[in-house]
């Protein structure tokens, strides 16, 4: 049984960073990248401390053996400052529409990284992270961004069973890669019956 829980301790942020760093873009495969999906940004320990207590993280844990499998990070715009990938999707948010109206007129926050540990991926770890966020900050925002890359088609895949939408598709000529920003509005319905996420063939 795997429980969702929020991060509360220091050997919780230790044990995310642990798992981050096992599934670092750099650390794994081509091969390994397609099929399991990656992490494009690692994380310190004391913007991890700093991000939880702005808006607590989501942690998977494995209660037979106690092991966390999973999180979610939570990363509120406050925390841009510290965080260059972060500040990027702000700017873009400023500048972008939803529905008619600035994104920046709504309440949000961002999906700052989400990794499921191998061996309970495909177990709906992934889905339970997100519901939770939901749970625990739907009362203050209105709907949860963040930005996957075309190359990650696991994470596009899972984002969009969830409910994610992309809002916007830009280049990084750094990397090489396609980036979607994506949107789960927590205005709608929890999911729809089709992926919102438009994948397309990396060359």
């Amino acid at each position: 049984m795997v429980s969702f829980t929020t991060a509360e301790s220091e050997e919780d942020l230790l044990n995310i960073i642990s798992l981050m760093k096992s599934n670092l873009r750099k650390t794994l495969s081509l091969d390994q990248q397609a099929s399991d999906g990656f992490l494009s940004i690692e994380f310190s320990y004391d913007i991890l401390r700093k991000m939880n207590q702005l808006a607590p993280s989501i942690i998977a844990t494995d209660t037979t053996s106690n092991k966390l499998v999973g999180y979610a990070l939570a990363s509120l715009p406050e925390i841009a400052v510290e965080l260059p990938d972060i500040a990027k999707l702000i700017l873009l948010i400023k500048t972008l529409d939803y529905k008619g109206k600035p994104l920046r007129d709504n309440t949000y926050y961002i999906l700052g990284q989400i990794c499921v540990a191998d061996g309970y991926r495909g177990r709906m770890v992934f889905d339970g992270m997100l519901q939770k966020h939901r749970e625990l900050h739907s009362d203050r925002y209105e709907m949860m961004i963040t930005c996957i890359s075309n190359k990650n088609v696991r994470s596009l895949r899972a984002h969009a069973r969830v409910g994610f939408e992309t809002i916007y598709t830009f280049n990084d000529l750094s990397s090489d890669d396609t980036w979607h920003a994506v949107l789960w509005d927590w205005r709608q319905s929890n999911s729809s019956s089709s992926p919102a996420i438009e994948i397309s063939k990396s060359k």
